[in-house]
């Protein structure tokens, strides 16, 4: 993509050319095909570059660092932010498919792309406080955040200060919010808040049980979260969203009634989502 000159070269984007290419797990690369496939045009072009940006890219590794070899909880690095972009986004084409309009649409402040963009920023973003610390890390993840989404909110809306400073308080909503620790009120800062809490399959245990199996302050995270065997983001029949949670033990509902339950109570998109969960084999409970 030819992105519109900026003024000044403070405001040039983080350029990848002068680093080698870095190297990305199969998860990492099939997420990203997943990711596109879901956009088109300069949204698509600024997702490639974004999926791309070295620097990002070195954050999310080392937040994951700190999390898993220091912390001994799970995934939140490269892959774990793809999945919540890749979450997010299909929400919003379910959403959209019922005609539920995010609020940068109803709030007549942007439009659907808009929207998409604020979310795909936001989840690439989020965990980014991780390479601090846990405690508060949402609150980090805005001061490392915000100053990488400046870079694509400057090249998208090259001339749209106004977009630029909506766009930008949204993402700062979806980020502070994704741990449901306070109200949040548009519908795309749910989504994230969602779209976040789904990501609790097994494999996003496996890398820190592999590493330590001695007990540590993680240890029901990391357990409930390998007893999830899939979790299906779809539409559904009475609302826009179903997200049905299969899982192999029981010890997996840990994840469901103290992460994921919370998250969409807290979801301003609450109204439009079904939420089943169930072992495998057995009648799936349904808790929205």
């Amino acid at each position: 993509m030819t992105w519109p000159a900026d003024p000044g070269a403070e405001n040039a984007p983080f350029e990848n050319s002068h680093e080698p290419a870095f190297s990305k797990s199969g998860k990492e690369s099939a997420l990203e095909r997943r990711i596109l496939s879901l956009l088109d045009g300069r949204l698509r072009d600024l997702a490639e570059e974004l999926l791309g940006d070295h620097e990002i890219h070195h954050y999310q590794e080392y937040a994951n660092i700190v999390a898993i070899k220091r912390l001994g909880y799970n995934d939140h690095g490269p892959v774990h932010m793809r999945k919540v972009a890749f979450n997010a986004l299909t929400m919003a084409k379910l959403l959209r498919a019922r005609s539920v309009g995010l609020s940068m649409e109803t709030e007549e402040a942007g439009g659907h792309d808009d929207s998409l963009l604020v979310l795909l920023l936001a989840a690439m973003l989020h965990d980014l406080g991780m390479a601090v610390t846990r405690e508060n890390h949402e609150n980090y993840s805005v001061t490392l955040g915000l100053p990488l989404a400046d870079r694509y909110l400057e090249r998208y809306y090259p001339d749209d200060r106004r977009r630029r400073v909506i766009a930008r308080s949204m993402i700062t909503e979806c980020i502070i919010g994704h741990m449901a620790t306070i109200r949040i009120h548009s519908r795309e800062a749910g989504v994230i808040l969602l779209a976040d809490g789904c990501d609790m399959e097994k494999g996003r245990a496996r890398i820190p049980m592999l590493l330590n199996r001695d007990p540590s302050v993680g240890d029901i995270h990391k357990y409930s979260s390998a007893a999830v065997n899939k979790i299906e983001i779809t539409a559904g029949t009475e609302q826009p969203i179903r997200i049905t949670v299969r899982m192999a033990e029981s010890v997996g509902f840990f994840q469901v009634e103290e992460v994921l339950y919370p998250k969409l109570t807290m979801s301003p998109v609450k109204p439009f989502v079904e939420l089943y969960a169930g072992i495998v084999g057995e009648t799936l409970r349904r808790y929205a």
